[in-house]
């Protein structure tokens, strides 16, 4: 499911939506529900570039299977 929602994103959505995650401090990301997280790197995504409805879409979809991978990276960066 995920593959096909990464196919339809560009590589420029791609690096600007790893690069929110590495610049937004680890606590917000780990104090922030799957739901809030997913919204708060939509945000800066969107504060970056607009994002038409089908962007918005799969980019949530392609979040919501990267939040525990997004969490291990903010944890690591914890410490």
């Amino acid at each position: 499911m995920y593959a096909t929602e990464t196919r339809n994103m560009n590589s420029t959505i791609l690096r600007q939506l790893w690069s929110a995650v590495e610049h937004t401090q680890s606590s917000i990301l780990l104090r922030l529900s799957d739901s809030e997280l997913v919204s708060h790197l939509l945000a800066e995504l969107g504060n970056q570039q607009p994002l038409d409805r089908e962007a918005i879409a799969n980019v949530s979809t392609y979040l919501r299977g990267k939040t525990s991978l997004i969490r291990d990276l903010a944890q690591s960066r914890s410490f």
